[in-house]
């Protein structure tokens, strides 16, 4: 994982895309290593549990079956795969094995550390900022009583405690910049950007713009009221990234950092 993450950000560069070009060189080679073995590992994962929903081994109520169930109507040719239903008896099509193993690849590399990450920032900047750490306990206090263990379904309660991960976020995003492919010449203005570049935009910069943000580089949690949120412009504020390429774990992450 360590290896393609690093392959990733030599990809960026224009002279990376060049030297990916020539597999007999140390690091393509060991990039291309690391990958078929991530390949593998995801694949036996969804094997395995295909295997296990078809024989009704065990029950699983996770991102993985949802992926594995889930039908996609746009898809079409070899790429998917047209399975029948028998409640129904009609035919729908599928999300190739592919497909999901794209998504799961997602997850799996791009997942693991960055709630971590957000996490630890948020636990930085309450140590600096006591009153607003108080305010959290307050909230918990005021919404569960001692010794309760809460749930997934107590998340909306905790308005306060979203919005302090919500400007954590902001100020420390743990995704602090993201690549974009160019595949058309684009116009930007009076620049043309010809197709085959790599745009680099930075949420880091993006999230401390004084035209979208009082007082940029301060901790301010309250400043996310509703109204704030929705007079914001769109991508002003892209911790998940945007579009239709946004990630797909925005939903799980909010749900996590806010748990937790």
């Amino acid at each position: 994982m360590t290896i393609s993450r690093n392959y990733s950000k030599r990809l960026q560069n224009p002279l990376g895309q060049v030297l990916n070009k020539i597999p007999v060189l140390p690091n393509v080679k060991g990039a291309r290593q690391a990958r078929k073995k991530l390949d593998i590992l995801v694949y036996s994962l969804i094997e395995e549990r295909m295997e296990d929903l078809e024989s009704n081994v065990k029950n699983y109520d996770d991102l993985l079956t949802r992926l594995i169930q889930a039908q996609d109507s746009t898809q079409s040719g070899s790429t998917s795969k047209i399975t029948a239903n028998s409640t129904t008896g009609m035919s729908t099509l599928r999300m190739s094995d592919m497909q999901v193993r794209d998504e799961v690849m997602t997850i799996f590399i791009a997942g693991h550390e960055t709630t971590a990450n957000a996490l630890t920032w948020t636990f930085y900047l309450l140590s600096q900022n006591p009153e607003i750490e108080k305010k959290i306990v307050e909230e918990l206090e005021s919404k569960f009583e001692r010794d309760c263990t809460p749930s997934v379904d107590d998340i909306p309660k905790l308005k306060f405690t979203e919005k302090v991960l919500r400007e954590s976020m902001r100020l420390y995003p743990p995704v602090w910049s993201l690549g974009r492919y160019v595949a058309n010449d684009y116009t930007l203005d009076k620049y043309t950007i010809p197709a085959g570049s790599t745009i680099m935009m930075s949420q880091y910069l993006i999230h401390r713009d004084p035209r979208y943000y009082n007082e940029p580089d301060s901790f301010n949690p309250e400043r996310w009221s509703s109204e704030a949120k929705s007079s914001l412009p769109r991508f002003s504020y892209l911790p998940f990234g945007g579009g239709i390429r946004a990630c797909i774990g925005e939903s799980f992450a909010w749900m996590e950092g806010v748990f937790l």
